[in-house]
């Protein structure tokens, strides 16, 4: 594994730098080479296998005048072709090498294995076919097939960083959510007691009210025993909920009648009910409507959560609906 701490990609730069100047002298003798085989093929002659210096020196003009490929972008062929292809894709995947080694570093998490893409191979063989473009073709395909099952290899490798990297995030979201909903959680339970125990407060003090709303003065509050709602926000629904609650109090049909004509007056049986003068809510037009949040903690939205508030607080109060409705009939209030 690659412990170097410079950059891949100023690495790849050096690399670049110096490969070109050690290509030069290859090149040049290259050229020289082909130059003279040239030469050779227009005068007619060949030149001597023991050609010195000062021969090659006088074929200065001749070599001036010939253009050959010196570089593997020039190189002409189906396997001068593959070769700059497998180049390139060699160096988009170095590339998504970095990124993905730099996106984890910069992300701090831990992805459960260590960021590291091991390049070097890869490297080496690339830097190995751009240097082949002054061979014969011949040479390339085997150099090509190099690259490209060393470019595989670390692309696959970049895949598991990438799936990793992607995971460890996922999960850091999952656990920010988790954490956000708890927190949201122990708030509105803090909330709910606060208003229960406020409620309780309030309605052990006795205090009274007049006007057409329940005030809660002259009696207990009576919890009303659990079941009997139907989920039913109607009028209809509602009076369902009442009518299955009575019977938690023993009271038979007859007091449904005063029921009836008790929240008839005072709300209508609508559980969205206001009071704007003074402030008294839903069905049983409880003042203030926090009063409810000791049956239920969806005092505001369930009509059988305000049923259920309103036949206790009848029940501690006047004994049944219909005391309830005598009294209302009487003074104009409960």
């Amino acid at each position: 594994m690659r412990s170097d701490s410079t950059p891949l990609s100023n690495r790849r730069a050096r690399r670049i730098a110096s490969r070109r100047s050690r290509r030069r002298p290859v090149l040049t003798v290259g050229a020289l080479v082909v130059g003279v085989l040239a030469a050779a093929t227009l005068t007619g002659t060949a030149p001597a296998a023991t050609a010195s210096p000062a021969d090659l020196s006088t074929a200065t003009f001749t070599l001036a005048s010939i253009t050959t490929p010196t570089a593997l972008s020039v190189s002409a062929g189906p396997e001068a072709y593959e070769a700059r292809a497998a180049t390139a894709t060699a160096t988009q995947t170095l590339a998504a090498a970095t990124a993905v080694q730099n996106d984890i570093a910069a992300s701090g998490l831990d992805i459960g294995q260590p960021a590291v893409v091991d390049t070097t191979a890869l490297e080496q063989a690339t830097d190995r076919l751009e240097d082949a473009a002054v061979l014969p073709p011949a040479f390339l395909p085997e150099i090509s097939d190099s690259v490209s099952a060393l470019t595989t290899t670390v692309d696959q490798r970049v895949a598991e960083l990438r799936g990793g990297l992607d995971a460890a995030i996922a999960k850091k979201a999952e656990e920010e959510a988790a954490e956000k909903a708890r927190q949201e959680a122990e708030a509105a339970a803090a909330a709910a007691e606060k208003a229960a125990a406020e409620a309780r407060e309030s309605s052990s003090s006795g205090s009274g009210s007049g006007g057409g709303n329940t005030g809660g003065g002259g009696g207990a509050y009576v919890p009303a025993p659990s079941g009997g709602g139907t989920g039913d926000n109607s009028v209809s629904g509602a009076q369902a909920s009442a009518r299955a609650m009575l019977g938690n109090y023993g009271w038979g049909d007859d007091q449904f009648g005063c029921l009836v004509s008790l929240w008839n007056k005072e709300s209508g049986w609508n559980y969205q009910a206001y009071n704007g003068g003074s402030g008294a809510y839903g069905i049983p037009q409880a003042l203030p409507g926090s009063k409810m949040s000791s049956a239920g903690g969806d005092w505001q939205t369930n009509a059988a959560t305000q049923v259920a508030w309103g036949l206790g607080y009848i029940s501690g109060r006047y004994g049944s609906p219909c005391g309830a409705w005598s009294h209302s009939q009487s003074v104009g209030w409960y």
